[in-house]
């Protein structure tokens, strides 16, 4: 957990526009905040996200470019596109099944916060080998 300050101003489509054009990992992401009580990310997924869920944190995912296929739980999946908010509850199941346009660059509001390791797939085999998240200071 990176030590947050009291206030901060963040420029997101500077930080969208930091992302590597590829990736091997499912998703690249750049913290903004990560205290106990909620964590902000942006990040870009390049690859589709296997149905998994969070058991600590409920999330509130924005998305500020792109578009993709955003499914939760047995639903049929949805086209979700800039501007767009989807929120769900820890332990509800969702996945990205398709990159429709990009870049796909989210914003992600997580409460509590969520810790990187805070994945559950479904499937695990699913992710095909692939590292689930990359952070945008490591590359």
């Amino acid at each position: 957990m990176t030590d947050t300050p009291r206030f901060a101003f963040h420029d997101v489509a500077d930080i969208a526009a930091r992302f590597p054009d590829h990736a091997e990992s499912i998703l690249v992401d750049a913290y903004l905040t990560d205290s106990p009580e909620a964590s902000a990310r942006v990040f870009r997924i390049y690859h589709p996200l296997p149905a998994h869920y969070h058991r600590h944190c409920d999330e509130h995912l924005y998305l500020y470019s792109g578009a993709v296929r955003f499914q939760i739980g047995d639903a049929p999946a949805r086209l979700i596109e800039p501007g767009q908010l989807v929120t769900f509850k820890r332990e509800v199941i969702h996945a990205i099944v398709e990159i429709v346009a990009e870049p796909a660059v989210f914003l992600t509001l997580d409460t509590p916060r969520r810790a990187p390791n805070d994945v559950v797939f479904i499937e695990p085999e699913a992710a095909r080998g692939r590292a689930f998240v990359a952070n945008l200071d490591d590359l």
